[in-house]
């Protein structure tokens, strides 16, 4: 199984600003959102942020997935009326959290570098943790 891009890939995965994000709980019951992320070229880490949440960080459905099933799969995509020109790159992968330590550091940095939202929300500063994703397996079609 493949956990290292291709360069195009790599460059698909980089530029793209949203993908989708599916855990699934100990029961198999499957949880799709939309997602913010960044690459370093080894991980995928996308944050907790402070957007509104109706519930405590821990108990966030996406979290509890992940703490019951490490288990994730990370959708990135192109549409085009013009279908040649349609497609995506699909990771698998074990997610898990991070909340302190150089690496959180290091991804608050690349998220924040990448979103502006992140750097007018001050992320670094907001004590939550990210979720890390390490590729296990990268698949892709179409016009990436």
């Amino acid at each position: 199984m493949k956990s290292r891009p291709t360069e195009r890939e790599f460059s698909f995965i980089q530029t793209h600003k949203i993908a989708r994000m599916a855990t699934v709980d100990k029961l198999g019951k499957p949880l799709v959102l939309p997602i913010c992320y960044a690459f370093d070229g080894n991980n995928i880490y996308t944050p907790i942020d402070k957007k509104p949440k109706k519930v405590k960080v821990k108990n966030l459905k996406r979290i509890r997935n992940i703490m019951e099933n490490q288990n994730i799969s990370i959708v990135i995509d192109d549409y085009d009326d013009d279908w040649s020109k349609l497609g995506y790159v699909i990771i698998h992968g074990k997610a898990g959290l991070i909340d302190s330590g150089s690496e959180y550091d290091e991804s608050l940095r690349i998220l924040s570098e990448k979103y502006p939202q992140y750097r007018e929300m001050k992320l670094s500063q907001l004590n939550l943790p990210v979720i890390r994703i390490v590729p296990n397996r990268i698949i892709s079609w179409g016009d990436i």
